[in-house]
This record gives C-alpha cells, structure tokens and sequence, in this order.
C-alpha cells in the first residue's frame, strides 16, 4: 500500500488522507490544491479545460501527426500487425479526421458525440470544439496486445493551401493542442519526398509549444532513396525543422521504412534496424514513465495556473472603481508586455512560465475586469506547498510503486520478438559473434596472432605487458579502451598473455575498431579454451585446428 505522503499513526497523513496508488494521489491534489485555484481566476476559459478522472487513469496516448500519403495509418498498422476499424491507406488524402485506436474486448466504432459523454475516456472536453469536429472523431475499438498498455492517435493528413484549413470547420491547431497536452509522445511523420513544411503544418507544429520533450521525428519511406540522397534530405528536413522548432537543442530524427514490405534499398539496412529498435524502445518505455509525465504536466499546468492568477488579480487592481473602465482596459491590454514584466520581478516568476501575449491579449478583450476576482493569496500558498513538498514526496513514491512492480512495457505486435532469436538487433555479430558455434571463433584467425606473437619475443609461452602494449597501441585506441581490453583478456590475471590470451586481444580490439561496443565481462563463448573450467573445452579446440 502506498502513501505519497509522511504517514502519522493509523497510517494517515496530517490532513487524514491516504492514497493506495500514485495516480490517486495526483487526481487528489489536483482537485483538492490546484482545481480551486483555476475555477477562482477562470483558468478554464484561458488555457485549457479542468481536468477529469480519466485522465489520471488513461493510457499513455501517442500521437501522430503529418502531411497526407507520409505513412501514419500504415505506421499504426505497421506497430499493432492488425487492421484496425475504420482504417483506410491510400496514396491520396485517406484519412480526413481523427482516430483514437484503442483497446476494447469487442471490434468496433465509437462516434465523436458518443465517445464524448463516456466518462471512462479522456475525451470529455473535446465536446467545447463542436459537431463540425465531433462528426470527424471516432475511437477505433479492437483486442490487440499492443493497446493493452498505449493508445494511438492517428490525425488528418496536413494539406497545403488556405482553402483546405478554412474547410475542415474547427480549429485544427487548437485540437492539437488538447491532445498535444494530454499525450505521451508526439510523433511528426515526414516522407523523405516530401520535406515541405506547409503553413498548416507549421500552425500545427507550433501548436506543440512547451511539450517540446514529447516530440519525436520519423523519417519515414527512407528506403527509397539511396545513402547520399539520403544524406541530402537529412540535412535539409533538418533546415526545415530548425525554422519552426525554435529550441537550441536539436530533435530526434528517427530514420527507416516502416511498414512490412521489402526494403526496395538495403543499403542501410543496419542503421534502419538500429534506428527502429531505438524508436521501439522509447515508444515501449511510455507505460514505464506514465505516471511522472502526469506528474510533470501538473507542475506545468500549477506554475501556469498561478501565473495566470497574478495577470488576473494585478488587472483587476488596477481598474478603476467607478468611471472610465472601458479606456483603462484598452490601457491595460495594451500594456500587458510591460504588466509580465513587472509580474516577473515581483514574484520572481520566469519569462518562460507565461502564456503568450497575443493571445492573451486577444481573449482578454472579451472580459469585464472589474468582476475579476482580487488575489487570493491562501489559495496561491496552497498550491506553493502542493509545489514544495507534497509533489517532491509524491516523486519518490513513484520510483518506490516501479521498484515494487515489473516494468511495464508495451509487447505484441511489431514489440513482439524483437530483441530475442536470429533476427534481433545485433545478433550474431560483435562481441555475440561465435555465441551459437561449437568451435573458438577466434581460431579462425589465431595463425595470423600467433604470427604477431612470436615475433614480441615471448618468454615461457607468454609476453610481457610492455610487449604487448606497443602492438595494441598500433591500433590507435584510448588508453582507456586498451586497458578494458587488456582486464578482459588476462584471463589468469598474471599481467601476462599467452598466445589464446594474445588473440583475444586482437580479436577484441578488432570488434572496438568495427564499431560494435565491448562487454563488462568476458561472455563464456570467447573464453580461452585452457583457461575454461569446462573439461571437452580443450578437446573441441583441438578438434577444430585439426
């Protein structure tokens, strides 16, 4: 049973609560600390809707977003192996709303207005964009595996042109925005032939804004280039990005072919392998860290919420009490730049916490003033103390609720088998080369290390360390690297080698130089056959030099 907080006698905190899971406790404080706050200073009208029930207890969401024809249905298919309801791929614009793909015992569709009155999805406020939207979202039931620990969001192919974003009826950018917020990972699909950022992809990328840690990047399609053309859209998808992502650091490009065709070019065969194992990682790695996202994006949404209480409560002062409101206002939205500025220094708030001036100034022109609330300082206290402590206490208990479970991990589908058997990643080669042979691999080219060693002057069937040192030097490796290597292949730990020991060596400097990494210990497969406990060791060596 866990408790996020410093338990009294009796198992309960000073204020009587206890909590049997992290996510309970989140749902609490929120209500309970941060939900009053927002109601008091209309948070809810500003930013974003209050938050619900289901959105403690979801699922981690992935989103996927991209121009039309870039691969974002196929991708979904790609991960579950299944058709899914409502699933249409085609070269032109297939997908013309939004699809929440996720898991149910029955094969099925749910509408937009339906899924919308459902409290057990995280869908409920989705009501505020209207018919025009709700007609264009389903939630796309299936049994598979994989959406047993996420659910996919697959989004209307982005066009170019204005004609095409005035048409869809309802805000595009703003939806992102919702599911931007409530997601785990956003995923930007980019063909490698189609690299143009429209101005509605822009609009929508933007729209992302402060979830700047969830987005990933995937070059999708990558096979149908070769690797200098490849070479060629990299750097220039990364020119596009940097234009609309402004952040210092850049982001990551996944790279490959994902859908379960042949690759039409196997030149980079490895490095897509590497690449879709990477992206498998992180996407399987959601359910692990759910909970402290939801942790992180209520401390986002608490520091935005308390910053948006001080604009409210400093116009509100500063209106005048009986004439001339009206003038004030239109002063006031005007010097609002200059109000962020005074806010900042006298609450010692960073520039980053608030929100964007033209759009608050635009909203703000639909408000009376005067009713503005006065500032509360015991409500703005009790979410300081929600932010100093309970939160902190809350974060240790979260490591302290995963040490106590096994890792979640979303399996089935494309997850399922694929790190185990032939077709792993890195199978086979570097230092698990050998690993499924009944023979010393390192036999095969120990006559051309023994050649080597007989000529650093051995004494007793053994060279010295300096002997040793200046022909591993030759192969330009850190010294670092070169003392790893010399701990692995002294077997006996007598600060010499002998000639298995010797080829060892050579064979493991020559897996660093090929780029493969090394072990921290020596595997059993590439252990000397005299320095190994096993008996038939030394008779299967000496079948294979025979």
């Amino acid at each position: 049973m866990f408790s996020w907080v410093k338990q009294e006698q009796g198992g309960r905190n000073k204020e009587g609560e206890m909590y049997q899971t992290v996510t309970e406790g989140l749902q609490t404080l929120y209500s309970k600390k941060l939900l009053p706050l927002e109601e008091t200073y209309l948070f809810h009208d500003f930013h974003s809707p209050a938050l619900e029930a289901a959105d403690f207890q979801s699922k981690p969401m992935v989103l996927l977003v991209g121009q039309y024809s870039t691969g974002k249905t196929t991708f979904i298919r790609y991960l579950l192996e299944n058709d899914f309801p409502g699933m249409r791929i085609g070269p032109e614009p297939t997908t013309d709303g939004f699809i929440a793909v996720m898991y149910g015992e029955n094969e099925g569709i749910v509408p937009g207005n339906a899924l919308v009155v459902d409290p057990k999805k995280p869908f409920r406020k989705l009501n505020a964009f209207g018919n025009s939207f709700l007609n264009r979202f389903i939630c796309s039931q299936m049994p598979n595996q994989v959406l047993q620990s996420i659910s996919i969001i697959d989004t209307p192919g982005i066009l170019s042109g204005e004609k095409q974003r005035i048409s869809r009826g309802y805000d595009f950018a703003e939806v992102l925005r919702w599911f931007g917020e409530r997601v785990d990972r956003i995923i930007l699909l980019f063909d490698a032939h189609k690299l143009d950022i429209s101005d509605e992809f822009s609009e929508a990328i933007r729209a992302f804004k402060g979830q700047d840690d969830k987005i990933r990047v995937v070059l999708n399609k990558a096979d149908q280039v070769d690797t200098q053309q490849l070479m060629r859209v990299y750097g220039a998808l990364m020119w596009s990005l940097g234009k609309v992502i402004n952040t210092p650091e850049v982001v990551r490009v996944y790279l490959g072919s994902f859908w379960a065709k042949p690759l039409q070019n196997t030149e980079n065969r490895r490095l897509f392998e590497a690449e879709s194992q990477d992206l498998f990682r992180d996407i399987q790695s959601l359910p692990r860290n759910a909970a402290l996202r939801k942790l992180n994006d209520l401390i986002k949404r608490a520091r935005l919420a308390k910053v948006h209480a001080y604009i409210i409560s400093y116009l509100k002062k500063e209106m005048p009490s009986l004439f001339g409101r009206e003038k004030k206002k239109e002063e006031l939205i005007m010097r609002l730049p200059e109000i962020y500025t005074i806010l900042q220094r006298e609450h010692h708030i960073s520039p980053g916490d608030f929100p964007n001036v033209a759009k608050m100034q635009d909203m703000l022109q639909h408000y009376d003033f005067s009713k503005f609330p006065s500032l509360k300082m015991k409500l703005i206290e009790s979410v300081d103390k929600m932010l100093a402590s309970k939160i902190a206490v809350l974060m240790s208990m979260i490591r302290e609720e995963e040490s106590k479970q096994p890792p979640a991990m979303v399996s089935g589908g494309a997850f399922e088998g694929s790190y185990d058997g032939p077709f792993g990643q890195g199978y086979g080669e570097g230092i698990s080369a050998g690993a499924d042979t009944e023979d010393w691999i390192i036999s095969r080219d120990k006559h051309r290390y023994d050649e080597i060693f007989y000529t650093l002057m051995p004494v007793n069937g053994k060279i010295t360390g300096v002997n040793a040192k200046k022909e591993m030097m030759n192969s330009r490796l850190p010294n670092t690297v070169l003392g790893k290597i010399w701990k692995l292949a002294d077997c006996d730990k007598d600060g010499m080698l002998d000639d298995e020991e010797f080829a060892l060596a050579q064979h493991l400097i020559k897996i660093k130089l090929e780029g493969y990494e090394l072990p921290t210990e020596l595997p059993d497969h590439l252990v000397p056959p005299i320095h190994r406990k096993n008996p038939t060791a030394e008779a299967l060596y000496n079948h294979s030099e025979d």
